[in-house]
């Protein structure tokens, strides 16, 4: 298991303050292993998850978003280190309205520029020296509707620059509330003011009284000599010779000047082409920066100049301007067909699909390159997807293994880790390899694997990529000013449906591919060919689907953190609950095989208890079954309950069942396998201490023992392993365990009870049968014999036969001999009883005879009667003559205490002391 990583921690970023959408840098550490890996980012507690980049476990580059506390914490949340804290903090500004008569940074509008020298005699609108207040004091607005004025005031306005004016409705309108000695202080400052405004024109005049005089002077005496030459025109007069002096004095000027002016005009115009040269260098010179930006990347430049040169030339009537103006239009035009390649291009960043996507909006590029980037990613995705099926399909990727290139990626080494513990769990004991350094993944787990990294790589982005499409964040500040933000959301809401189609394609996509790898039968026919082609793969093991499920788990919880609607994502539940079942199934199929090949793992050794390891196995091969299928059937968010289901609980329950059958049939065939050696014979010489000595390794059982152990077996499957199992299955939640277990003890019953009567034929027929031979060798006759002396040998044969099944079953298990023992007994009493029975007469020394066994026979084995064999025992003493002396009865009990004596140390293993009886 992997170590798990520190909290976030947040040390800096920069910069500290700022306004919204302000592009800051945060520095820390345990910022996530990856991009996917940071599912949280928030700042002043506003979410700026969507702007953020992981640039490394230590930076992170995004937006600042208009949160709603002036000053926060910068807090980071991630998969592997969960909720961050954070030492710094980021201050928010608010911006501030800028008012009319505030001073504030403006851009200067160049296309409407004027010359100061021509356009200085142009006349001023007086209302811009209108005073904002000419009575001076505070202005007090009354509340008086103002068509209630307009009836009083009929034709006449409140504003003093009007012809209409009206003092009244000013006063009314602007000082309803003022007080009378403010009014008063009003009036003076208009005396003031009227005071001023004469002052200053008096002293005007004063100042000039002079010159006024000078001109009166010359006015004079210029009305006088007019007077004195008289109004008309005549030669010689003052008038005729200043006219005719001025035009001397022009022709020899223009005689004297003509050249130097001629030069002066050519200087003057190769000055005013310099002046234009050097005033718009600027356009002249735009081409060739537009190229030289371009090739550096500097596109930020390029539409700076552009948009500058668009406004003071954009709109230009001069020719060269044109010119010079289209062919940078054409270089503008060439760099929106780049930028719109390298926005088509894949893969790409978010960060440079975002980047491109500006700098169109801000070259005013045809179309709509956001929804053609959405269009061409969306297509990219898919195909990605399909590629990666069609690799598997062609055999082009190899199993994972030590020496695969991809075994670095995160998803790979999960899957390894994940397949390790699985393997742990019990899934090596599926199939038994041949002798390897390494293992491999199953293609349909890589494709698995593949496919999800796919989804998780790429769809976060695009998801990411539509959302800064709704919400305008793709366009710069003056995509704001020109309204593209405002068509950009229009555009985004008329295409919503058309993007949902597009996620739900792209899911469709997943499911049906993962579907044709692992669960085929659930796909259209006309489907197979495009989604399926992995009839050639391996079967997959339950633990191997245990790990796909993992995966799929983890694609369908990183989509979730989108705020992908869940209709969207219920295929990938759907899917997932099949993959469940089907798991569920598979594991319980494997393990019918894997219980199956527990019968060749049988050693015949057996503990204290007469029990070999194989329940045990039996035990741990179904914990470990049950261990594996945790996860498949543990309940998700959004899950169900796999096992509430009644079709599947119902073949769950068959399986489980079928499991325990086929565990007892392997017991049975274990029972009946045929003896490499002969069985030994019952009779065999008891003398040797090897005989019966404890089950070994290497031990070789006969068929007889082999039953016992088997017997043995059985109950304790009945008394300790099917109970144990049943709380093991009620543990991990499978229903039908009442019917499983009922079931299991029957079949259990049942082979005991067959194994039971045919150890019982085996050993109890060739002792019953071997009594009528033994009471009549020597032709011996009931009604003619001789004064009993003691027990016979068949008597005492029979006893040690009886001895010899003791010891053979003691030896397995010291459990079964009350129950076998009773049973031999039982037919043994049986079979003296009918022989006795048959008997037409006796004598006095036949019955004495007869009345010797039984009674020697019954003493011996007292401890192993039943009701059976004790009611045998009374009708076969009951069908002798009765004892009528004193002396035979006598000769009886001695002849009883001889043979105790004789037989006392073979018969000290019927004692009490050595059995303890097991109740059933």
């Amino acid at each position: 298991m992997s170590r798990a990583r520190q909290p976030p921690l947040v040390t800096g970023i920069s910069p500290k303050e700022g306004a919204a959408w302000t592009k800051v840098t945060i520095r820390g550490e345990n910022l996530g292993t990856g991009p996917a890996d940071l599912v949280g980012l928030s700042i002043c507690g506003h979410n700026c998850l969507l702007t953020a980049e992981w640039m490394s476990a230590s930076k992170i580059v995004c937006r600042v978003g208009p949160a709603k506390d002036d000053k926060g914490e910068i807090i980071v949340n991630t998969k592997s280190g969960g909720l961050g804290t954070s030492t710094v903090s980021f201050k928010l500004i608010r911006p501030e309205r800028i008012g009319i008569l505030d001073q504030s940074a403006v851009w200067v509008d160049e296309m409407n520029y004027y010359d100061m020298r021509t356009d200085r005699n142009k006349g001023i609108s007086p209302l811009s020296l209108r005073p904002s207040n000419p009575l001076g004091i505070d202005i007090d607005k009354g509340k008086l509707p103002q068509k209630d004025i307009e009836l009083t005031f009929p034709g006449m306005s409140g504003d003093f620059t009007s012809e209409n004016f009206s003092a009244t409705w000013y006063l009314i309108e602007n000082h309803m509330g003022s007080s009378f000695e403010q009014l008063k202080m009003a009036a003076n400052n208009l005396k003031k003011q009227a005071t001023k405004k004469n002052e200053g024109s008096l002293a005007y005049v004063k100042g000039g009284l002079s010159t006024f005089f000078e001109a009166q002077d010359a006015l004079a005496a210029i009305h006088q000599r007019l007077e004195f030459d008289g109004t008309e025109r005549v030669e010689g007069s003052m008038t005729q010779r200043l006219e005719n002096i001025l035009n001397r004095a022009s022709d020899t000027a223009d005689t004297l000047f003509q050249e130097v002016l001629g030069r002066k005009d050519k200087a003057d115009s190769t000055r005013n082409a310099l002046n234009v040269l050097q005033r718009f260098k600027f356009l002249f010179n735009l081409p060739l920066n537009i190229e030289r930006n371009i090739q550096k990347g500097d596109y930020d430049v390029v539409i700076n100049d552009y948009e500058k040169a668009k406004s003071l030339f954009g709109n230009t009537e001069v020719p060269v301007f044109k010119k010079v103006y289209a062919e940078v239009e054409m270089r503008i035009g060439a760099l929106r067909s780049l930028l719109l390649e390298k926005l088509l291009q894949t893969p790409s960043t978010l960060h440079d699909q975002k980047r491109y996507i500006r700098y169109l909006s801000d070259l005013h590029a045809p179309g709509d390159p956001a929804w053609q980037c959405i269009y061409a990613q969306h297509k990219w995705i898919l195909q990605l997807m399909q590629n990666c099926r069609d690799e598997f399909i062609s055999g082009q990727r190899v199993g994972v293994g030590a020496l695969d290139q991809e075994a670095d990626t995160p998803g790979s080494a999960l899957g390894r880790l994940s397949h390790t513990a699985s393997l742990k769990r019990g899934g090596s004991q599926r199939t038994t390899r041949a002798s390897t350094w390494r293992f491999e993944t199953p293609q349909q787990v890589q494709f698995v694997e593949k496919l999800s990294d796919v989804v998780i790589g790429q769809l976060p982005n695009f998801w990411k990529l539509w959302i800064s499409y709704v919400n305008g964040s793709l366009f710069s500040e003056t995509g704001e000013k020109s309204g593209q933000v405002e068509k950009s959301k229009k555009n985004a809401r008329q295409r919503q449906n058309d993007f949902k189609k597009m996620i739900e394609e792209m899911i469709n996509r997943l499911v049906k591919l993962v579907r044709g790898a692992l669960l085929p039968t659930t796909l259209p026919q006309g489907e197979l060919s495009f989604y399926g082609g992995w009839e050639n793969k391996t079967e997959l093991t339950g633990a191997w689907l245990t790990q796909i499920i993992h995966i799929v788990r983890a694609c369908h919880e990183a989509l979730s953190t989108l705020e992908i609607p869940n209709d969207l994502l219920q295929v990938i539940q759907d899917l997932l609950l099949e993959l469940r079942v089907h798991c569920l199934m598979v594991t319980l199929l494997h393990t019918t095989d894997d219980v199956k090949g527990l019968a060749e793992k049988e050693n015949w050794v057996v503990d204290n208890e007469g029990i070999t390891s194989l329940p045990s196995q039996f035990e741990q091969c179904m914990i470990l079954m049950l261990q594996s299928l945790k996860e498949p059937l543990e309940i998700k968010p959004g899950e169900i309950n796999v096992l509430q289901l009644d079709q599947v609980q119902d073949q769950a329950t068959e399986l489980s069942v079928n499991i325990m059958k086929v565990f007892i049939n392997c017991l049975e065939q274990l029972s009946t396998k045929r003896d490499i050696y002969t069985s030994h014979d019952i009779s065999v010489d008891l003398s040797s201490p090897d005989r019966f000595t404890g089950v070994h390794e290497g031990f070789s059982p006969t068929s007889e023992q082999r039953l016992l152990i088997i017997l043995s077996n059985c109950q304790y499957l009945e008394r300790r392993t099917l109970l144990n199992l049943a709380n093991h299955f009620e543990k991990h939640g499978l229903t039908g365990t009442e019917k499983i277990t009922r079931v299991s003890v029957d079949a259990v019953r049942e082979l005991d009870r067959k194994l039971f009567e045919a150890y019982i034929e085996r050993r109890a027929d060739p002792i019953s049968g071997s009594l009528e031979p033994g009471i009549y060798a020597g032709y011996f006759d009931w009604r003619d014999c001789r004064t009993p002396t003691g027990v016979r040998n068949y008597l005492k044969e029979a006893l040690v036969n009886i001895i010899t099944v003791h010891a053979e079953v003691f030896t397995v298990s010291k459990d079964l001999v009350p129950r076998v023992l009773s049973k031999i007994v039982e037919s043994v009493a049986d079979e003296m009883c009918r022989l006795m029975q048959c008997v037409s007469s006796f004598s006095k020394n036949g019955s004495l005879q007869a009345r010797l066994e039984l009674c020697a026979l019954r003493d011996a084995v007292t401890t192993f009667l039943n009701s059976d064999s004790s009611a045998s025992f009374e009708v076969a003493l009951g069908s002798l003559p009765q004892l009528q002396s004193g002396a035979d009865k006598k000769l009886l009990e001695e002849l009883l205490n001889k043979f105790k004596s004789s037989m006392q140390l073979q018969l000290t293993c019927f004692q009490p002391c050595y059995i303890q009886p097991v109740k059933r």
